[in-house]
This record gives C-alpha cells, structure tokens and sequence, in this order.
C-alpha cells in the first residue's frame, strides 16, 4: 500500500495498523508504502478481497503512535522548537 510520507512515520514493522476497518499487522514498510500479509481467511471474510490494485482504502495507523506523535508535538511547542 502506498501512503503519504507523513503517515509512514507512524507506521512501524510488526506494528498494528487499520485497512478498511480491518486490523493487521504490518510486514515491511518504506518512506511511502507499507505492506501487510493477507491470508485467505482474512480476504474472503472481509472485503479486502474484492479490492484491486490502486483502489482507494481507509487508513488508520496505530493509535500509540499517534499519541507519542502528539505528545512530542505538545511538547515541542513548549520549548519553542
């Protein structure tokens, strides 16, 4: 999946992230993509298995990282960084 760099930085190999609703953990990710395995299980109980190739999807990265994100933001502000 390709994503925009500022997202990729909250998306951690073997971390947890949201496709479609549809939580899984993340195998390998670069500056601008990640990639996930999907079983057969999982593609036939979810709609991920009618999705193509550069269709659009719903993405939610890890919730942890997100707050860790704004905490340093928080505190980034305050040092006038």
């Amino acid at each position: 999946f390709s994503l925009h760099p500022e997202l990729a930085a909250l998306v951690a190999r073997k971390g947890s992230i949201a496709i479609d609703g549809v939580s899984l953990t993340v195998s390998d990710v670069g500056d601008d993509w990640f990639e996930v395995s999907l079983i057969p299980e999982t593609l036939s109980a979810t709609t991920l298995g009618l999705k193509s190739v550069g269709d659009s999807v719903n993405i939610e990265t890890d919730i942890l990282a997100r707050q860790v994100e704004r905490m340093l933001a928080v505190t980034n502000r305050r040092s006038g960084s």
